[in-house]
C-alpha cells in the first residue's frame, strides 16, 4: 500500500511539474511572440520620429495631421486630406476585396474539381507577383477612362438621388478618385487574401466542415 501511495504521489508531482512547465512555455512563447510582433512597428515609429524631429520642431506634429492645406512655397504642410484619403481608400478596398477573396477561397477548397484546383491556385498566386506599379499604370490608363465614361455616370444616375449615399457620387466623373483607387487596391490585395483564407480553410478538419 505504501508503494502504491508513493507511486501515486510521484505521478501527481510529475503531473504538477508538467502542467507548470506547459503553462510556463505557453506564457514564454506568447510573450516573445507579442514582443517580436510589437518590436518592429515600435522601432519603425521611433526611427521615423527621430528622422523627422527637425520638421516636427519647425512645423509641428499636430498641425501636420489636422490641417488640409499643402503649400510648399509658403512652408505650410497639412496632411489631413492625404491621411483621410488613405484611410477611406483602404477601408473601401477591404470591403471590396474581402468577399471576392473569400469566394475564391471557397471555390478552390470546396467547389472546384480536383484537377482544376492547382490551376486556379497558381493563377491567383501569379497575380500576387505582379509589381504594384503595373497595377497603378493599368488603373490609370485602362480603368480610369472606363470609370469616367461608363461606371461613375451610371452610379450617379442610379444612386445620386439617395440621401447620404448620393453625396458620395457628386461632382464630375473624372475616374481619378477614391473609388478607382479602392478598386485598384482591392485587385492588388485579393490574391494575398485569397491565399490566406484558402490555407485557413484547408486546415479545418473535414469533420468540422461536415
Amino acid at each position: 500500500m505504501e508503494n502504491v501511495a508513493e507511486v501515486q504521489k510521484s505521478i501527481r508531482e510529475i503531473k504538477t511539474r508538467g502542467e507548470f512547465l506547459e503553462r510556463f512555455l505557453k506564457f514564454s512563447f506568447g510573450f516573445w511572440a507579442l514582443f517580436a510582433g510589437l518590436l518592429f512597428p515600435i522601432l519603425a515609429g521611433l526611427i521615423l520620429l527621430y528622422e523627422a524631429r527637425l520638421a516636427i520642431e519647425k512645423f509641428g506634429f499636430i498641425h501636420f495631421l489636422t490641417y488640409t492645406n499643402w503649400d510648399p512655397v509658403q512652408e505650410d504642410f497639412g496632411a489631413l486630406t492625404m491621411v483621410f484619403g488613405t484611410v477611406v481608400s483602404t477601408i473601401l478596398s477591404m470591403l471590396i476585396a474581402a468577399p471576392v477573396a473569400i469566394g475564391i477561397a471557397i471555390f478552390i477548397t470546396e467547389l472546384a474539381p480536383k484537377w482544376f484546383k492547382p490551376i486556379v491556385s497558381t493563377a491567383v498566386e501569379l497575380l500576387a507577383a505582379i509589381p504594384s506599379i503595373i497595377y497603378g499604370l493599368w488603373g490609370f490608363f485602362i480603368l480610369t477612362p472606363i470609370m469616367a465614361t461608363k461606371v461613375e455616370p451610371w452610379l450617379q444616375d442610379k444612386l445620386g438621388d439617395i440621401p447620404l449615399i448620393g453625396k458620395l457620387f457628386q461632382g464630375a466623373p473624372t475616374g481619378v478618385d477614391v473609388l478607382n483607387t479602392s478598386l485598384v487596391l482591392s485587385i492588388m490585395i485579393i490574391p494575398f487574401m485569397a491565399s490566406v483564407v484558402r490555407d485557413a480553410f484547408n486546415m479545418v478538419p473535414p469533420i468540422m466542415k461536415e
